[in-house]
């Protein structure tokens, strides 16, 4: 038995007997019960901000909801603590989704600051309507209890407080280890290529803001009932930030960083309020700024916080690496439904007075060609030519300002990136835009997604295994293709540059492409690199696949495309095969600037 396994059976036993021994304090059941609570908002905290990329200070506010929703339904309508749990979190989501439709548009320091004003509209909403007592609140909450047994006591509540956190640790955990859980980690890398390969990035931002929220709308029902009482000063801004602390200070990219935090903050607090007064004679909010100083030092040494530092000092502590941690074989899962090809030679990508204009300036100006299907062409020209705008118009990333971009027979100009992935076209970058704490196979995972369809609940169930098993043996597939099989299980922030473009371009293969655009493969390979890449490319023309590819090195693009079209400042000066445009004397006045 691993060594990590045996630690956390160890605390399991341990955690399960602590309130069942008679030497150990109530008082310390109570603070565990406490962590336990704050444990639930900072989980959702962690999938939001640390997955997410989405700071939120209002996560107090919707475990007001969940409070105010269960303590209206007991007191004045004499339901079932356990029949209001249901209809503390429909609420609570439901108001979750509304801000979170007007939220998550929002990017930079705007959204922080959205999330502090709803925050403290909520808290002053939920004092100042009388049907929820104003600022005295609802008393008399009725307690949780199983038939007759009402369960009063820390040390009773304690077993169903941490059997939510462990509930909601591991459907965290199950969800970020599936197709839903990689397109809510590509957030953090940006939009750009997650929707560049299908995923819809705001709906992905709505689930974890509404997930986060039905996390603590669990906790603010579970807080009314163990309290008995419910009034809006838990609910308020400070405890929103204090909320944020606990995960910056556990960890904010690691679940079990939520706990960890949780009970750090917690624990040292209620140590802090006795120690400090003491020394200093008097009473006040002293912990505040010893906080603070402890969040400085994290964020200086320690960015991963203290579950972050765990593992750098006992790397056994970390699971094996999410979707990768065992290979997968074509003899475990079957290939994934392939889509079907046009015919060899077949026009597959037309486009027509193309034309991208920012202001004053024209980017790209009046440009057309074409691309059949089984064909390779390279877009070149100068450094500035409108190559890479050109790939972005036609990817979707950027609209045209005017011009047609047809694919596959169909019109696609001006349609969002993620729409033109589901037509069949995959793209790479100029820089390379992969996930760098995500492993090699992951990334290459992200390419495969629009060919599952396993939803959130699926996710958390596990009822996606057998989808996630043939997702990952055809990103393994793809990776063995590009000849990076050793690097499968390596974190992509680790790898050189040359292995990042090509583990981008099996990523591009994973979406099952009709055509792939390929944005400089070939900056930063090594000469036998170059040499494997056209044998790759080689294949995948003999496929059917088209290839689009923008490239400097003229050795690799004249000994394999079948047609160039040259650009200079914007616009299309040649197109034909390498023999004829290498010749063409507008390419040499581009390129040297005129010759004898």
């Amino acid at each position: 038995m691993a060594l990590r396994t045996k630690v956390g059976l160890g605390l399991a036993v341990i955690g399960i007997a602590l309130p069942l021994l008679p030497f150990v304090p109530d008082y310390w059941i109570t603070l565990l019960n406490a962590t336990g609570l704050a444990s639930l908002v900072v989980i959702g905290l962690v999938l939001l901000t640390g997955v997410g990329g989405m700071t939120s200070f209002g996560q107090a506010a919707f475990c007001g909801f969940g409070a105010y929703a269960t303590a209206l339904l007991t007191t004045q309508m004499g339901l079932s603590p356990w029949l209001t749990l249901p209809v503390a979190i429909t609420v609570t989501c439901s108001a979750a989704a509304v801000i979170g439709l007007l939220s998550v548009r929002l990017s930079g320091h705007y959204l922080p600051l959205g999330t502090l004003a709803w925050g403290i509209s909520l808290y002053y909403l939920f004092g100042n309507l009388e049907v929820l007592g104003r600022h005295d609140g609802i008393p008399t909450v009725p307690p949780l209890s199983i038939g007759p047994w009402e369960l009063y006591g820390d040390r009773t509540v304690y077993f169903i407080i941490w059997g939510l956190v462990l509930l909601a640790a591991v459907a965290t955990l199950n969800l970020l280890d599936s197709r839903v859980g990689r397109a809510l980690r590509a957030l953090r890398g940006g939009v750009v290529a997650a929707e560049a390969f299908g995923v819809n990035t705001r709906r992905a931002k709505l689930v974890i803001f509404v997930y986060a929220a039905l996390l603590a709308a669990v906790s603010g029902w579970a807080f009314a009932h163990i309290q008995r009482a419910v009034n809006p000063t838990p609910f308020g801004l400070n405890a929103g930030i204090e909320y944020l602390f606990m995960a910056v200070i556990g960890g904010v990219g690691h679940v079990w960083g939520a706990i960890v935090g949780a009970a750090a903050v917690v624990l040292l607090e209620d140590r802090l309020q006795i120690i400090l007064p003491a020394l200093f004679g008097h009473s006040g909010n002293y912990e505040t700024i010893i906080f603070g100083c402890i969040l400085v030092l994290l964020l200086q040494f320690a960015r991963g916080g203290l579950w972050g530092l765990a593992l750098r000092t006992m790397p056994w502590l970390e699971p094996p690496a999410q979707a990768s941690a065992r290979p997968a074989t074509e003899t475990e899962a079957p290939p994934l439904p392939r889509r079907t090809a046009p015919q060899r030679g077949t026009p597959l990508l037309d486009v027509q007075g193309l034309q991208k204009t920012f202001g004053g300036l024209t980017a790209v100006k009046d440009v057309s060609f074409e691309v059949a299907a089984g064909e390779i062409v390279g877009l070149i020209g100068p450094n500035g030519a409108g190559k890479s705008t050109t790939f972005n118009l036609i990817s979707g990333i950027l609209p045209p300002s005017a011009g047609s971009i047809h694919f596959n027979g169909r019109d696609i100009s001006g349609l969002h990136p993620r729409d033109i992935a589901r037509q069949g076209m995959a793209r790479s970058f100029q820089h390379v835009k992969l996930l760098p704490e995500m492993t090699a196979l992951e990334n290459v995972m992200l390419g495969a997604h629009l060919r599952g369809a396993a939803g959130m609940v699926a996710a958390i169930t596990r009822r996606d295994r057998e989808e996630e098993r043939r997702l990952r043996a055809e990103a393994e597939r793809a990776l063995i293709r590009c000849g990076l099989k050793d690097y499968m299980h390596v974190k992509a922030g680790t790898l050189p540059l040359g292995q990042s473009r090509i583990v981008e371009i099996a990523r591009a293969l994973c979406l099952d492409p009709l055509l792939i655009l390929l944005d400089e493969p070939a900056a930063g390979l090594r000469h036998g690199e170059k040499q494997a890449l056209a044998t790759l490319l080689d294949g995948l023309r003999d496929d059917g696949v088209a290839v689009l590819l923008v490239e400097h090195d003229m050795d690799f693009v004249m000994n394999l495309v079948d047609r160039l079209v040259v650009m200079d400042f914007g616009a299309k000066i040649a197109e034909g095969s390498p023999d004829v445009v290498h010749t063409n004397p507008q390419v040499l006045e581009a390129y040297l600037g005129g010759i004898e």
